[in-house]
């Protein structure tokens, strides 16, 4: 939904020049795809992910900065620049807003809220420390508020302090949740699934969207369209998969037929090709990691039976596969999620160079998920307020403070 759809007609609408103690004025403004690109383009890569003097991950969004928004049902990217000329953009911003399930199960409670999401928040480094990134939230929240978002929440690594200082410190958000990122790099050899039988199954859109709304309906942050997710063609589809006995098999009689009568252990997941917004590329690496990376690729093709660990080449753009709509149910579904995730990086060989998943601390699933430390990130961290202020519910509660559950869904469209 563009920001004319929601009734922002004029750059003016949610704009804001200010400038005081010698400080620059800046303008904030709605992100013009017309004449902004090139400049919201250069922020982004002044703002690469990495240490000075060090390897950077860098993010190519394709030529179109709304990429990573574009497939939410209602989203806004926001510019900030400086008005004096030459007029230069320093800092970008974006946000979506959805309806999506609270996890709540206290009688009475909201099984839905409508929240918005911050993402892609970058100030040039010539411009920090300036106050412009607490303007840039500042005015994608009352987006939020004029859009009927209860809450805003968003994620950042726990080790950029800046970011957490800002949005727990001066912005006034709760850490909310510390889920777990696991990567896991795609060979040219396939990953050996469980030794226990595994029955794997793809579900069509309509039967995945009735069991994820039938079982995972309450879960934290199910959206409330997922059936335009499923539906999105960068969902490379569901997948679901049944522990058997022996050499038993299981025949899919339909989702009205496994949800009446399921079997002992189960897991189902889906598949998002985040290729299709990003390209992703690390840089900086010294020639010898490049090397050493290069031999093991070499070595991985040449004699598969070895199963070598080898580092897929990610010093040049590539793209990356997500599972999201991971759950589960019985003893086994660990056993079956791994069952998925192998599959998941065996089918992405020679389409990706990693496979990647996210989920909460407590969920059962992830002790079974396959994945590289070196790749992944133990803990992100999310944070969450409650916008309008006010104590929370009638009841008192408040989704930004509650305690987190076993679970939760992450929206693959904000990645």
């Amino acid at each position: 939904m563009s920001s004319e759809a929601v009734g922002i007609r004029s750059q003016s609408s949610l704009s804001a020049m200010e400038g005081a103690e010698g400080k620059p004025e800046i303008t904030i403004r709605v992100y013009n795809p017309s004449t902004d690109r090139a400049g919201t383009e250069t922020v982004d890569r002044e703002c690469e992910v990495g240490q000075p003097g060090g390897m950077s991950l860098h993010a190519d969004l394709l030529g179109d900065p709304v990429a990573r928004i574009r497939h939410s049902p209602a989203h806004l990217m926001l510019v900030a620049e400086t008005s004096a000329p030459p007029r230069r953009i320093v800092g970008v911003i974006r946000g979506t807003v959805k309806s999506v399930a609270t996890g709540k199960s206290c009688p009475g409670a909201p099984a839905f809220a409508s929240v918005g999401y911050i993402l892609g928040l970058r100030v040039s480094p010539s411009h920090r420390r300036m106050g412009v990134a607490l303007r840039l939230v500042g005015h994608l929240e009352r987006w939020f508020t004029l859009m009927g978002a209860e809450y805003a929440y968003m994620a950042t690594d726990k080790s950029n302090e800046a970011s957490v200082q800002l949005f727990t410190g001066r912005c006034g958000y709760s850490k909310f949740r510390t889920p777990s990122l696991l990567v896991h790099p795609v060979h040219a050899h396939r990953l050996r699934a469980p030794r226990r039988a595994a029955v794997l199954l793809s579900l069509d859109a309509r039967d995945a969207e009735q069991l994820y709304r039938r079982r995972f309906g309450h879960v934290e942050l199910f959206p409330a369209d997922i059936g335009a997710v499923l539906g999105n063609r960068l969902s490379l589809g569901t997948f679901l998969a049944v522990v058997v006995r022996d050499d038993d098999g299981y025949e899919w009689r339909g989702v009205e037929h496994f949800l009446a009568s399921p079997p002992a252990s189960w897991a189902v997941a889906s598949l998002w090709d985040c290729g299709g917004v990003f390209r992703l590329e690390m840089r900086g690496a010294s020639r010898l990691r490049r090397a050493a990376a290069a031999a093991s690729r070499a070595l991985d093709r040449a004699a598969k039976w070895m199963r070598v660990p080898s580092v897929p080449n990610f010093f040049r753009p590539f793209a990356g596969w997500f599972a999201y709509g991971l759950g589960g149910e019985g003893d086994d579904a660990p056993l079956a999620a791994k069952a998925l995730y192998v599959s998941f990086v065996n089918r992405a060989r020679g389409r990706a160079a990693a496979v990647a998943v996210e989920v909460a601390a407590l969920d059962p699933l992830r002790r079974r998920l396959p994945h590289w430390r070196s790749l992944s990130c133990a803990e992100d961290l999310w944070c969450m307020k409650r916008l309008g202020g006010g104590d929370g519910d009638a009841d008192g509660w408040d989704w930004a403070k509650s305690a987190p559950g076993q679970s939760i869904f992450v929206d693959p469209r904000e990645v």
